[in-house]
């Protein structure tokens, strides 16, 4: 049990480490000299690094933030190989702390993203079927009602049902309901502005 509570603590700060690394902030910091924290909604994550550097670099940023939720959780994985019943404990947490990273770095006074990508990240590692539905449904939706917002929100809402339905255990089905509860949280804003018909659109 020792063992077992200090690979959890190893994997929680590494992870979360891991997350917090500030991909869309460095990049347009570097290549801009630009705050993106003090661009349009003020986020790190993908499309607000789109409103300073383009669609090549949105791509860019949602492909390295998602990497960051693949790697950890695959470390996780493999480091869980003798917990037999608990084997999708450490995963779990390695996932939960890459999506708080993303979105409450330590680098950036615990401000970030909204943890789409580096969700869906996760997804793949934990179940590579789910996160390629999961994308495949973010993509499908951002591209026909032209809201990244919408695409997020139910893209991840969906996830513990796919879950579900790829007989995956318990701690994942657990994580995608959390994560999915926490992404919509994060766009609290965006779903206020979808409402009311100010939200900004990924294309006109």
């Amino acid at each position: 049990m020792i063992i077992l509570i200090f690979k959890i603590l190893i994997v929680m700060v590494v992870s979360y480490l891991i997350g917090s690394i500030p991909t869309g902030y460095l990049i347009v910091k570097k290549l801009k000299g630009v705050d993106i924290r003090e661009v349009g909604s003020g986020s790190t994550g993908a499309t607000n690094v789109k409103r300073v550097l383009g669609t090549k670099w949105f791509f860019i940023v949602m492909a390295l933030d998602a990497l960051k939720g693949i790697i950890p959780v695959c470390i996780a994985k493999n480091s869980a190989i003798e917990l037999y019943h608990f084997m999708g404990l450490l995963p779990t947490v390695a996932a939960i702390s890459v999506i708080i990273g993303h979105s409450k770095s330590v680098f950036l006074k615990f401000t970030g993203g909204k943890s789409v990508a580096a969700g869906i990240g996760t997804l793949f590692a934990l179940c590579w079927p789910v996160g390629l539905c999961v994308s495949v449904i973010w993509a499908i939706l951002t591209y026909t009602t032209k809201y990244v917002s919408v695409g997020s929100v139910v893209a991840v809402s969906l996830a513990p049902i796919l879950m579900n339905v790829f007989s995956q255990n318990v701690f994942y089905i657990c994580f995608t309901g959390l994560g999915a509860a926490y992404v919509i949280f994060m766009h609290r804003e965006n779903i206020k502005r979808l409402m009311n018909g100010t939200e900004n659109k990924v294309r006109k």
